[in-house]
């Protein structure tokens, strides 16, 4: 598909070419298996310690959205996956070098020629998100969804950094809870059941009890 066939295929909302971009979901399951991911969320209070090198040593480091990186000590510097749900421009694309994006969300509109045209694109399929939005009661951020599609991989081992459900805000803007249309706690409370009956999720950084 050239560009032009790509803006029509967006503008119509027709799924079916817009998801012949993409490789599919078992490309992905591939290389997770047997791998050490780091997740890293853009909670302001990752800004706060120093999980920089921890991050950086995992096979496989995944960020999100526009990916803030204030410090290498913090955030570390690698970036092999992105996962997206919002545009994002070229001068943070450039900064990020992902090998690999991935658009998560439902809004195709919002989706770029150049996040679909890239090398191992992949495209979540919409019923994936409408499952997990049902589930929830709400949309699913981001985060979350990477978390229930890496959860269902034969990875060894999944390390969530810099997620703890907006009670520090985000990194990548000034709106509070209520301004955003996610349910923090029902998140949260997802998480906390993941993490109870599958070993390989760590949350990093939670407090101890939570």
């Amino acid at each position: 598909m050239n560009r032009a066939g790509f803006l029509l295929a967006r503008t119509l909302r027709l799924e079916a070419p817009l998801a012949r971009l993409s490789v599919p979901q078992a490309e992905l399951m591939a290389e997770l298996a047997g791998r050490r991911v780091a997740l890293v969320g853009n909670a302001r209070s990752l800004a706060e310690r120093d999980e920089g090198a921890e991050i950086d040593r995992a096979d496989i480091v995944i960020r999100i959205n526009r990916a803030p990186m204030p410090a290498s000590r913090t955030h570390g510097t690698r970036t092999d996956w992105l996962a997206l749900a919002t545009s994002i421009g070229g001068a943070d694309l450039d900064r990020v070098r992902p090998r690999r994006l991935l658009w998560m969300s439902h809004k195709r509109k919002r989706l770029s020629w150049r996040v679909a045209s890239s090398p191992g694109f992949y495209l979540q399929p919409l019923a994936e998100w409408q499952s997990l939005k049902d589930a929830l009661g709400a949309p699913p951020t981001t985060g979350l969804m990477m978390i229930e599609l890496l959860a269902s991989s034969e990875l060894a081992e999944l390390r969530l950094h810099g997620f703890d459900f907006f009670a520090s805000l985000s990194l990548t803007g000034s709106r509070r809870a209520d301004q955003v249309p996610h349910d923090f706690a029902t998140e949260a409370r997802f998480v906390k059941a993941l993490i109870a009956r599958d070993g390989r999720v760590v949350q990093v950084g939670a407090p101890r009890g939570g």
